[in-house]
């Protein structure tokens, strides 16, 4: 039985958990599909509370990003597990939140996700493509998704970055996240996480389609197709 915290007393909303609470049932009631609310509503004073003073280099608490990313994921993922995980999905990585906490709150299967989801392993940090390759060979399609909304959400925000790592961030995005998101058949993600690489490639006075950068893609395609064969 998980350890008791106060939690509903001290619950505070705001625009984002109304923005994804509303967003939840209405998504929720279209597909008549049972959501947790409430589990999710405890996963939301988590996030606050535990990404509580870290900020995103826009100057918006971090909170605010995985709440975002939650939202995002719900149209097409529309389900307690998914939605909760998304909402901690940086927890593990950025907190002092533990897997044995996460697990006693909201379950063993929602733990395993954002150890999952979570770069930083036992043996060291793993990069972007190891990562989707992982995924990606353990069939586990709900957290690719998650992965590429994340993505997405960090392209929509990415100017708060330097211009070095926006390149970086850009580059990585074209070379894996994109022919990911063709893989999976997820065309309006396509359509937006290209499309945002593309402004933002101009907006920083590069080619925006430099051939090396899309062959790339190509061949973690190919990788991924590969692996699965």
């Amino acid at each position: 039985m998980a350890w008791h915290i106060d939690w509903e007393s001290k619950f505070k909303s705001c625009d984002y958990s109304d923005k994804l609470l509303e967003k939840i049932n209405r998504f929720s009631a279209e597909a008549n599909t049972s959501v947790d609310v409430h589990l999710v509503k405890k996963a939301i004073y988590f996030a606050k509370e535990y990404h509580f003073g870290q900020f995103r280099q826009s100057g918006e608490p971090y909170y605010t990003h995985p709440l975002e990313v939650a939202g995002m994921v719900c149209d097409y993922l529309v389900d307690t597990v998914s939605i909760i995980t998304s909402i901690l999905h940086d927890t593990l990585e950025d907190t002092d939140l533990d897997y044995a906490t996460i697990a006693e709150h909201f379950g063993d299967l929602v733990a395993a996700q954002v150890e999952d989801l979570t770069r930083v392993k036992p043996f060291g940090k793993i990069t972007s493509a190891d990562i989707l390759k992982q995924l990606w060979k353990e069939k586990k399609y709900n957290l690719l998704l998650i992965k590429l909304v994340d993505r997405l959400h960090n392209m929509q925000t990415i100017f708060a970055k330097s211009p070095e790592k926006q390149h970086k961030i850009v580059t990585e995005t074209l070379q894996y996240f994109l022919a990911l998101s063709e893989i999976l058949e997820l065309p309006e993600l396509t359509k937006v996480l290209y499309t945002t690489c593309y402004e933002t490639n101009i907006k920083l006075g590069l080619i925006p389609q430099d051939e090396l950068i899309l062959d790339k893609p190509v061949e973690f395609a190919d990788s991924l197709i590969s692996e699965s064969n």
